[in-house]
Formats: structure tokens, C-alpha cells, sequence
């Protein structure tokens, strides 16, 4: 048996989001490309236009109904990679496709999670501010974005003002990681000065909640 050849629609369409053309990626799609093709990982179009931060593809593929909750081989999908990437504006790119909030990474987090890892403030305020996703969302380790930003964070600036963020967005900072160690005893153990004050004021507030006074902390 013959193998089916490959429509060139669909050859059009991986190329043209590959180059991030956004004006080739309509008019394959007006050729018959299939909007939901997969490659051999499992990885939609639009996951690979999250991937690559390829905005105005993501902006044709949604328009065209694209699926923004697909998920790839490694659950991965568009939505899950811009807590990764921290692009605002993918973020806010895939916001009209209805992108499933509670949807999970293969460990079992959010994309607020990873965001807050790798220190994207922007972001974290952004899908905060935007969605409705939970703050206090655990993964599969037992950690809440608010632990990761400590236990994964260097403890810098940025990661001080993600620990903000997720505070002033009514982050719980009483609740544990599963060995029962909280964000502040975590920070206070690795030396992270800044941020074991802004939990321990959070901590002694109604709600859990703190803000900034002038700009500063």
C-alpha cells in the first residue's frame, strides 16, 4: 500500500509558520491546510507559533478557529507555553480561542506556575490581572506558583516582585509545600531576605494580601 502524499496545503502551512509569514499561514489555510496538522511530536501549528513567539500567526490560527488547548506528546500546549516563553502578548494572542485555564502541564501545573519560576513578571500580572486562572493552583510536587517563585527562584528583584504579584492576587502564603515547609520558611532557609519580610508582613494581614507603598517594598 502506497503511502498518501502529503497535502501541499499542509507543507504551505508548517512552512509558513516556521518563517512566522502570517499573510502565507491565511492563504494556506484558504487552500485546505489543516489548521489542527500535527508534526511528529505531537505539536499543532498553533503550538508551534507559541513556541517560537510567532504573534501575528497565532493571531491568523486563532481567527480560524485553531485549538488553543491542544496539547503535544509532552503536554505541552499554546496556552501552557506562554507561562514558559512569558510573552504578554501570545498570552493575550490566544485569549479569543477561550484557552482552558485549569489545563496542566506534565507536572501538573498551571501556566501561572512556570511563570513564576522563571521570574516573567509581566506575565505573572498579566494572566493574573486577565483570567480568572487560580493563584494557588498545586502541581504534582506540591508546590503553588507562589513556593516555586522561592524554591525555584534565585531570589533577586524579579523574583521579589513575581512574590508581589501573586501576594496583591490573594496568593495564600500560609499554604505548604508537601514536605509542610511554606514559601517563607523556604525563603528564610536560602537567605532571601526581601522576600521572607514580604511573606511574613502578608502572612500576619486578613487575606494574605500585600501591596506596594510608593512603588517600593
Amino acid at each position: 500500500m502506497t503511502a498518501k502524499p502529503p497535502n501541499p496545503a499542509d507543507l504551505a502551512l508548517s512552512d509558513a509558520v516556521r518563517r512566522g509569514d502570517a499573510d502565507a499561514v491565511r492563504a494556506a489555510l484558504r487552500a485546505g491546510a489543516d489548521r489542527e496538522l500535527r508534526d511528529d511530536q505531537g505539536r499543532t501549528p498553533l503550538l508551534l507559533a507559541a513556541l517560537g513567539d510567532r504573534v501575528a500567526v497565532a493571531e491568523v490560527l486563532v481567527a480560524a478557529g485553531a485549538d488553543v488547548n491542544a496539547q503535544d506528546a509532552r503536554d505541552d500546549s499554546a496556552w501552557l507555553v506562554t507561562g514558559v516563553t512569558g510573552s504578554v502578548a501570545m498570552m493575550r494572542a490566544l485569549l479569543p480561542g477561550g484557552p482552558d485555564v485549569t489545563l496542566t502541564n506534565r507536572f501538573g501545573g498551571v501556566s501561572v506556575i512556570p511563570a513564576s519560576e522563571r521570574g516573567h513578571v509581566a506575565y505573572v500580572r498579566a494572566v493574573l490581572a486577565e483570567t480568572d486562572i487560580d493563584v494557588d493552583h498545586v502541581n504534582r510536587l506540591g508546590w503553588t506558583a507562589l513556593l516555586e517563585a522561592v524554591v525555584l527562584g534565585g531570589g533577586d528583584r524579579t523574583h521579589l516582585d513575581v512574590v508581589a504579584a501573586l501576594l496583591d492576587a490573594g496568593a495564600d502564603p500560609s499554604l505548604p509545600d508537601g514536605d509542610g515547609v511554606t514559601a517563607r520558611a523556604h525563603a528564610e532557609r536560602r537567605g532571601f531576605g526581601a522576600i521572607a519580610d514580604l511573606l511574613r508582613r502578608a502572612g500576619s494581614r486578613d487575606g494574605g494580601g500585600a501591596r506596594a507603598e510608593g512603588g517600593r517594598w
